[in-house]
């Protein structure tokens, strides 16, 4: 199931990890584009919730997607209460999200984009242009590294993203390069924020 696996029966201990984090130390670097509340927000492959929890938080209007059942499960389970509407849905096509006319002013894609091979991301790119607003703006992490036992996982150069977005009609705000949020020496993290004119 594309890039989910390894992550299901590790659910629990995975949104330990990522809760271990804080929203605001994750997106340092590119907070200050993010959207005013109240914005439509997506977040893909929200894994345990954190971001999509400090989004709703700030009151943003929130949609999580996270198409493995158990961190979904997590996720619901972590942030009971906050307003965040769950969903399943997968990329690269996100079906799920189709019968919705509604488009986002921010779609978050948090350590995602590396596990779409090149295929993937070409149909991932377009559709996810398609759920942004005008004006809205798309924010990705890519992972840079030693791919994990039972992962799968690609080297995606913030080059190639920026370039893919382009085709798609989205214009490059932001790019930049930061060290691993965990502390390994062999890991490096590329922060890409396109927009839709």
């Amino acid at each position: 199931m594309y890039g989910t696996q390894g992550y299901g029966e590790n659910a629990r201990a995975l949104a330990d990890q990522y809760e271990s984090i804080t929203f605001a130390d994750v997106h340092r670097d590119v907070l200050h584009l993010f959207p005013h509340p109240p914005a439509r927000v997506l977040d893909v492959g929200a894994g345990s919730g954190r971001d999509a929890a400090a989004l709703a938080t700030r009151g943003h209007r929130v949609v999580a997607v996270e198409p493995t059942d158990s961190l979904r499960a997590e996720g619901m389970h972590r942030h009971e209460g906050k307003a965040i509407e769950w969903v399943d849905a997968q990329l690269p096509a996100l079906k799920g999200l189709a019968p919705r006319a509604e488009r986002f002013d921010l779609i978050l894609l948090t350590a995602v984009w590396m596990h779409l091979d090149e295929e993937e991301r070409q149909v991932g790119m377009e559709a996810l242009a398609s759920l942004l607003a005008p004006g809205g703006r798309l924010s990705l992490s890519l992972r840079h590294g030693p791919v994990p036992t039972g992962r799968r996982m690609f080297e995606v150069p913030a080059e190639e993203t920026i370039a893919l977005a382009s085709l798609s009609g989205l214009c490059l705000v932001h790019s930049v390069v930061r060290e691993d949020m965990l502390g390994r020496a062999d890991v490096r993290w590329s922060f890409v924020v396109v927009e839709k004119p």
